[in-house]
């Protein structure tokens, strides 16, 4: 049984609600990521298995002063308190060089220089539409967060910042001032092993 996509969600990309792990990443590696220690959320992230995120929405952006007007950005269907949890961002979990993809983030870098991403360019959920604050708001009003979920498996997820996000709302993160030093730039971005840190993570909403 598949997930329901969402609206707007383009047909080239596989819609799923968790994780999928790439044949790259090893044994033991997979088994760190899975088998932590769980730190319990407030309030617990509802049963996304088969369901489309009944708090945020994507969007089609046609504003003419908007960055990414023409692609796609994430929006708040209702208030989102300050300090909560929004969803994990989702795609292929990997240990691989993948430095032309603009989704993905790193999560995990071992002693031994295992670096792991999280890939969203080809499957993931509703958390690939995240943009950039810079020319949208202020400030961003959502951040990257990494935690364990109630199995213990490490994940990266996005969190409201110190104040709510208003029902209707973009959700904006930073990708961090680097990475817009360096878009212009004819050399990629800098990477840890080939995986994307969350400040230098592509535009989300290309789609």
């Amino acid at each position: 049984m598949s997930a329901r996509r969402p609206p707007q969600w383009p047909s080239s990309v596989m819609f799923i609600t968790s994780p999928r792990y790439h044949y790259s990443v090893p044994a033991s590696t997979r088994f760190y990521l899975t088998n932590g220690v769980a730190l319990p959320i407030h309030p617990p992230p509802p049963d996304l298995n088969f369901a489309v995120h009944p708090v945020v929405r994507i969007r089609s952006i046609s504003h003419p002063a908007h960055p990414a007007r023409g692609q796609y950005g994430l929006f708040a269907l209702k208030k989102i308190q300050p300090r909560t949890h929004i969803m994990d961002y989702i795609g292929e979990v990997h240990c691989q060089d993948r430095p032309n993809s603009n989704y993905d983030l790193s999560l995990f870098r071992s002693q031994d220089g295992v670096n792991v991403g999280i890939d969203a360019s080809v499957m993931g959920n509703e958390s690939r539409f995240v943009n950039d604050y810079r020319g949208i708001q202020g400030k961003p009003n959502a951040e990257f967060v990494e935690y364990r979920t109630a199995a213990g498996e490490l994940r990266m997820s996005i969190w409201s910042t110190r104040d709510a996000i208003k029902k209707g709302e973009e959700i904006v993160v930073s990708y961090g001032k680097s990475w817009w030093l360096n878009r212009n730039s004819a050399d990629p971005p800098p990477t840890l092993g080939g995986v994307i840190s969350p400040a230098y993570a592509g535009y989300h909403g290309l789609g």
